[in-house]
């Protein structure tokens, strides 16, 4: 889990403002036309149960397949190792040089090294989404290209399971 970072919600202050207007929209607005998401027997189709694995994706930033991106729920930034990012040669968008400390398990904090917004396309066809994305860059090693958080997760809708090691999300929002 990772946290810090320049979110939304990362000040107490405001979360306590989200959680207020979340109140005074209560509960009957909320639409009931999306589609239910759910995980069933059908996802566990070539998974070798039991496990305790992470969830690992491969999704497409710019034009590049990117592989071991760790899907982490609690995390409140998405990350790009800056590695990942050189071997993108990405030139074409604007990088903004910010340094701001993020906490992970440890408590250690890692200097950030600026953020980038970048087109993160999910699946690849008919059902392909693609949103601009802010990414985090941090200079640090890691066993992962990139974590994908709660601000994406949440721009696409998507929803995880690491038991059947799936990402959901709903096509066409």
């Amino acid at each position: 889990m990772i946290s810090g970072g320049a979110t939304d919600a990362d000040s107490g202050r405001s979360r306590k403002v989200h959680g207020m207007r979340l109140e005074s929209l209560g509960l009957d607005l909320i639409p009931k036309t999306d589609p239910i998401m759910s995980f069933g027997p059908d996802d566990l189709k070539d998974i070798v149960a039991p496990h305790n694995d992470g969830l690992l994706v491969t999704l497409t930033v710019v034009n590049y397949d990117v592989a071991r991106i760790f899907v982490d729920i609690g995390s409140s930034v998405n990350i790009l190792f800056k590695r990942t990012l050189d071997q993108m040669k990405v030139e074409c968008f604007e990088f903004d040089p910010i340094s701001m400390p993020l906490f992970g398990f440890t408590g250690h904090a890692v200097q950030t090294i600026g953020h980038i917004m970048l087109p993160l396309s999910l699946r690849t066809g008919p059902h392909r989404i693609t949103k601009m994305t802010c990414f985090t860059v941090v200079d640090a090693p890691s066993s992962y290209n990139g974590i994908l958080g709660r601000p994406a997760l949440a721009n696409f809708q998507a929803v995880s399971s690491t038991y059947h090691q799936k990402l959901k999300y709903r096509a066409g929002n």
